[in-house]
C-alpha cells in the first residue's frame, strides 16, 4: 500500500515527507510504548503513535521506520519535525484513535509487523 493511500484513509495531514507518498508500505505497529516499539518492530515498519517527544523520532536511528503516523490529533513539536526533516521520515497527523486507525490500516490490506 502506498503511503499516499495511508494518508487519504486515515483523513490525514502530512508534516513531513509530502515527496514520500509513492512510497510502498507494507507493515504496520501500533503502540504508544518505546520499549514495545524497539522489541516488536523486526522489519521495515510504519509506527502508530501518540507519543510525540524526541525519543519517538531517535527510535528512527536504532530500528527502522518508513514514517510515524500521530493518532488522536496529536501534534509534534517543531524540534520533533524538524529532526524528522534531517532523517527524511514521514510524519503524519490523524484524529482517529489508534485502535480505528489500526482497523482501517488493517481492512485496507495492511498487515501488522513480524514480531
Amino acid at each position: 500500500m502506498k503511503l499516499g493511500e495511508i494518508v487519504k484513509a486515515l483523513e490525514a495531514d502530512v508534516l513531513v515527507g509530502a515527496t514520500a507518498m509513492e512510497k510502498e508500505i507494507t507493515c504496520a505497529f501500533a503502540s504508544d510504548l518505546i520499549s514495545d516499539i524497539l522489541m516488536c518492530t523486526k522489519e521495515p515498519t510504519l509506527l502508530l503513535s501518540g507519543l510525540t517527544n524526541p525519543q519517538i523520532i531517535r527510535l528512527s536511528d536504532m530500528i527502522e521506520l518508513f514514517g510515524i503516523v500521530f493518532v488522536r490529533g496529536k501534534k509534534p513539536s517543531q524540534e520533533i519535525v524538524e529532526m524528522a526533516k534531517e532523517r527524511d521520515l514521514p510524519l503524519i497527523t490523524t484524529q482517529f484513535t489508534m485502535y480505528k486507525t489500526s482497523g482501517i490500516l488493517f481492512n485496507l490490506g495492511l498487515r501488522s509487523c513480524k514480531i
